[in-house]
C-alpha cells in the first residue's frame, strides 16, 4: 500500500510540475522587455518536435505493448491504430467546440492596448487552453503510474509545450489590462487543469485499470499531442513570420533533446 501511494504522489507531483509550466511561460513573457518572434518560433517548433517524437517513439509502442498483452498481438496492433486515430478525432471536436485561440503573437501585436477585445482573446484562450490540459494531465499520471520513465518523458513533452502556451495566455491580457499580476494569474489557473484532470480522471479509471485501458489511454494521447503539433504549435510557429528553415531547426532540436533525454533515463 505504501509504495502505491509513493507511486501516485510521485505522479500527482509529475502532473502538476508540467502544469505549472504554464506560469512559467507566462513569467518569461512578462519579464521580456522585447518579444521576440523568432525566439516564438523556436520555442513552438522545439515544443511540436518534443511531443512528435515522444508519442510516435514512446507512447504509442507503449500503447500497442499494453493493448497486444490484453487482446492479443493483432487486435492489439490494430486497437492501437483506432485509439490513436481516436484520440485525434477527440481533440478535434473539443478544438472546434471552443472559441477560437491564436497562440502566435507577432512584433505588429498592439503594446498597453486596453482593449476588450484583447482581454476577450486572452480568457478563451485560457478556457481552451486549460480543457487541452485536462486530458494532457491525465495521460502524464497514467504514463507515471505505468513507468517512471514513460511519465517523466511525457511530462518534459508536456511542460516544455505549456511554456509559449503560458505566454499566449498571458500576453493579451496584459496588454488588455497592464496588470502583470493579472495576466500571470490567469496563466497559472489554466495550468492547473493538468493536474486536475489527473486526479478526475484517476478517480474514475482507477478501480478497473488494466492493460487493455492503459494502452487505449497511451494510444490516444499519442494522438492527442500528434494533433496538437498539427494543427496548433506548427501553424502558430508559422504564423509568427520568421523563416520556415528556423522551424524545422527548432522541429529537430526537439527530437534530439527529447532523444537523449529518453535514453538518460533508460
Amino acid at each position: 500500500m505504501f509504495e502505491l501511494d509513493q507511486r501516485v504522489l510521485f505522479a500527482f507531483l509529475l502532473t502538476l510540475a508540467a502544469g505549472l509550466c504554464t506560469g512559467l511561460g507566462s513569467l518569461l513573457g512578462l519579464l521580456s522587455r522585447r518579444f521576440s518572434p523568432r525566439v516564438l518560433t523556436l520555442s513552438l517548433s522545439f515544443s511540436a518536435g518534443v511531443m512528435i517524437y515522444v508519442s510516435f517513439v514512446e507512447i504509442f509502442p507503449k500503447a500497442r505493448q499494453a493493448l497486444s498483452l490484453g487482446l492479443g498481438p493483432a487486435t492489439g496492433y490494430a486497437a492501437t491504430v483506432l485509439a490513436f486515430f481516436a484520440g485525434m478525432l477527440l481533440i478535434a471536436l473539443i478544438d472546434h467546440s471552443l472559441p477560437s485561440h491564436n497562440l502566435a503573437l507577432t512584433e505588429n501585436d498592439p503594446s498597453g492596448a486596453r482593449s476588450r477585445t484583447l482581454l476577450r482573446t486572452g480568457l478563451f484562450s485560457a478556457l481552451a487552453i486549460g480543457i487541452h490540459n485536462f486530458p494532457e494531465g491525465l495521460a502524464t499520471f497514467v504514463g507515471a503510474l505505468s513507468s517512471p520513465r514513460l511519465g517523466i518523458g511525457i511530462a518534459i513533452a508536456i511542460a516544455i509545450h505549456n511554456i509559449p502556451e503560458g505566454l499566449a495566455i498571458s500576453a493579451p491580457v496584459y496588454f488588455a489590462t497592464g496588470s502583470r499580476s493579472k495576466a500571470f494569474w490567469v496563466s497559472f489557473a489554466s495550468g492547473l487543469a493538468e493536474p486536475i484532470g489527473a486526479v478526475v480522471g484517476y478517480g474514475f479509471l482507477r478501480s478497473f485499470l488494466n492493460d487493455t485501458v492503459m494502452g487505449v489511454v497511451f494510444a490516444s494521447v499519442a494522438g492527442l499531442m500528434v494533433y496538437i503539433c498539427l494543427d496548433e504549435l506548427l501553424p502558430a510557429a508559422q504564423r509568427t513570420g520568421a523563416h520556415h528553415h528556423l522551424m524545422i531547426a527548432g522541429v529537430t532540436a526537439g527530437m534530439v533533446v527529447m532523444s537523449i533525454s529518453l535514453v538518460l533515463l533508460a
